[in-house]
């Protein structure tokens, strides 16, 4: 709770600081907010409080998600030099934006009622929406904001109507309540109830990109600036799986077999749409929406198996995959500022030989994203794939998965051969500040650092 205060008036804060004529204070200082804020969230660990009669709940879930989340902006925020270079005038509100988001997002992880969870999506919305729409002089940035709010606004609809028949059949918000009222006396599932169910599955589908409910994704990330992109891609993501296992896991373990059908189509489509679809796109940066659509897949898979390991399997794969997302989208915003906007394949030619950090940066990400060993995405996938098969009888769709995986190698390696096995043009060298060099550093350390010794955060929960 105290996260939650403390970002909101360093949120207000930071506007207030965006009057002063100088932009450059603007970083350092949302900078030392979020370190804040992480610090504070730690002491939460092995604290567990509850909140406004038990629509909020701070435990050891929580606060490991908070962690991931905040962390995460940190690792993201140095990569908005371009804009502090620029003297861009709306910078202190692009992050009070960020900050008011990250509100919203904790709120979608330490929820325990059901309106929680609706407002705790529309703070993180909101912001997300005016975010990507924020390069104005842009008609791809204007398009992708609103796709984005409309089919946004419509899906959100969905899932209010789905809290609603939930609360019809049951008469309480409290998903510890709806938990213990989801099954009629002759042992059937009320049909307001399944439906309600049903309506929240496809709501949240659609937050963490979900297929067949990805639909706006390639464009949508295509559109808004890389940097959101990164954000949305990584926080967003992780918010809206965390509070997707939360509420299954709270709301309606006992109605697994009712649910179990419907999120195991979504799992498999998702999986496969994601990565045949990221085979055959043009530009990295519509791959990587691919890729993230992918990896939501594997996500929910641990969902599916919805036994003692998904926890932990969660937050590593979350963790892992945000710390490489940063890594690929910050290395390719780099390269995009540096070529003009170019976000293709080529844009990466030669980058081996006049860039070798980001070059090796982009290749530990690229290897961490699809699974290969000595990455942290090697075990966060690893952690998927037996969290599924503890099951016993899920198999299957293990293999299925690791068919995909293989599926994956092949696109995230043609970023590889680009940077190395490609001529680089003339007056090709990326400019990067030594702050996002630091970042990048620090994430290719942290993914090498968890895919030798995993044991370090995976068993946090």
């Amino acid at each position: 709770m105290t996260s939650i205060i403390l970002l909101s008036v360093f949120g207000i804060v930071n506007l207030f600081v965006g009057f002063l004529k100088s932009k450059k204070i603007l970083l350092p200082l949302a900078l030392l907010f979020l370190i804040v804020v992480f610090g504070v969230n730690l002491l939460g660990w092995n604290n567990t409080q509850t909140y406004f009669n038990n629509m909020l709940t701070i435990d050891n879930y929580a606060v490991a998600f908070t962690g991931i989340m905040v962390l995460t902006t940190l690792l993201i925020l140095p990569f908005s030099q371009s804009y502090i270079d620029a003297e861009d005038e709306n910078l202190a509100e692009y992050y009070s934006l960020l900050l008011f988001s990250l509100v919203g997002a904790i709120m979608m992880v330490a929820y325990e009622n059901l309106i929680m969870l609706f407002i705790g999506i529309e703070i993180l919305s909101i912001a997300m929406y005016v975010l990507a729409g924020s390069n104005k002089r842009s008609l791809r940035s204007n398009e992708a904001a609103l796709k984005y709010f409309l089919m946004g606004s419509f899906f959100t609809g969905v899932l209010l109507f789905g809290i609603v028949l939930i609360y019809g059949a049951t008469g309480t918000f409290d998903i510890t309540e709806i938990g213990a009222a989801n099954v009629m006396a002759d042992g059937t599932m009320n049909t307001m109830f399944t439906m309600g169910l049903l309506l929240l599955v496809i709501g949240i589908s659609f937050k963490i990109a979900a297929a067949p409910f990805h639909f706006w994704t390639p464009d949508v990330y295509e559109g808004t600036p890389t940097f959101f992109t990164t954000f949305m891609a990584t926080v967003v993501k992780t918010a809206g799986v965390a509070a997707f296992y939360k509420l299954m896991n709270a709301a309606f373990e006992g109605s697994f077999t009712s649910w179990f059908p419907t999120v195991i189509a979504i799992t498999v489509l998702t999986l496969v749409v994601g990565n045949i679809g990221a085979v055959i796109q043009p530009s990295v940066k519509r791959m990587l929406a691919y890729s993230s659509i992918s990896h939501a897949g594997y996500l929910l898979m641990t969902l599916v198996a919805f036994n003692d390991l998904s926890e932990n399997a969660i937050f590593f794969y979350s963790l892992s995959y945000a710390v490489a997302s940063v890594m690929s989208f910050g290395v390719l915003k780099l390269v995009e500022d540096a070529r003009e906007g170019n976000q293709s394949f080529a844009a990466f030619n030669g980058l081996g030989k006049t860039n070798p950090l980001l070059a090796f940066v982009m290749t530990v990400s690229m290897f961490s994203l699809a699974g290969i060993p000595l990455t942290a995405g090697f075990f966060g996938k690893l952690f998927v794939f037996s969290a599924v098969i503890a099951t016993g009888n899920l198999t299957w769709l293990v293999v299925l998965a690791v068919i995909l995986a293989a599926v994956g190698i092949y696109y995230y390696i043609k970023v590889v051969i680009a940077m190395y096995m490609q001529p680089a043009g003339e007056n090709t060298k990326v400019p990067v500040s030594g702050f996002a060099a630091l970042v990048l550093i620090i994430c290719t350390i942290l993914t090498i650092l968890f895919g030798i010794a995993p044991g370090l955060v995976s068993n946090m929960l």
